[in-house]
């Protein structure tokens, strides 16, 4: 794992978290599932958006907002296959992927402490499917940025300082959590303590530690 300066000895911290991978379980088991109900090979989904030079240009307008979910949908669907529906693609992909229970319960812990919580994700679009509704964390954070709405995305730096604007806090007194390393520097390089999760269980222990609460899950 990552880490920047230390946040010890500050009475309000801020927490910054990504969605897809922190918020919710890595979705590559569930996508490489639906892509074989849907008649795929188990690779499809994530070789069309990783790989395919049009699939990476239209997820990569869709993050920024230049194009919608809706848009994106109909691209997308076409290039998966013609049998494909396009008709709420996005979000039949993404309904099964489970929350991370234990995050978000170190989230609420945070927030109960005091601390302040920013939601910073690269979107994969809002409608038909908003997936932070879907998860039931949208309400859960004092500030949100999202790339759809901002037109930029990580890892450009501009997003981070805007992330830092609107919580309100001294970069030194914030923690970023992303589960890919290459948007972590950027965060690192404005002085916030970063976290790359890449266990849902570690991830947390070590934000137990920086932000001094314990995650406690309900049944």
């Amino acid at each position: 794992m990552v880490r920047g300066n230390s946040i010890d000895g500050y009475e309000q911290l801020g927490l910054i978290l990504d969605f897809a991978g922190v918020l919710t379980a890595s979705p590559i088991e569930v996508h490489r599932a639906w892509c074989v109900s849907e008649g795929l090979e188990p690779g499809a989904w994530r070789a069309t958006l990783n790989d395919h030079p049009e699939g990476r240009r239209l997820y990569a307008a869709l993050e920024i907002g230049e194009i919608g979910q809706a848009e994106w949908n109909e691209g997308t669907a076409a290039l998966l296959g013609e049998h494909v529906d396009p008709v709420n693609l996005m979000g039949r992909a993404w309904a099964e992927v489970p929350p991370a229970r234990r995050m978000i319960a170190l989230a609420r812990a945070a927030q109960a402490a005091g601390h302040r919580l920013a939601l910073l994700s690269n979107s994969f679009g809002l409608d038909p499917f908003n997936p932070y509704e879907h998860v039931g964390i949208w309400d859960l954070f004092d500030v949100h940025v999202v790339s759809e709405l901002e037109g930029m995305a990580k890892p450009d730096p501009a997003i981070y300082r805007l992330a830092l604007e609107r919580i309100g806090l001294p970069a030194e007194q914030c923690v970023f959590v992303d589960d890919h390393e290459v948007n972590l520097p950027p965060a690192a390089e404005l002085g916030i303590t970063t976290v790359h999760a890449t266990d849902e269980d570690r991830a947390v222990a070590e934000l137990e530690a920086l932000l001094g609460v314990t995650a406690v899950l309900t049944v």
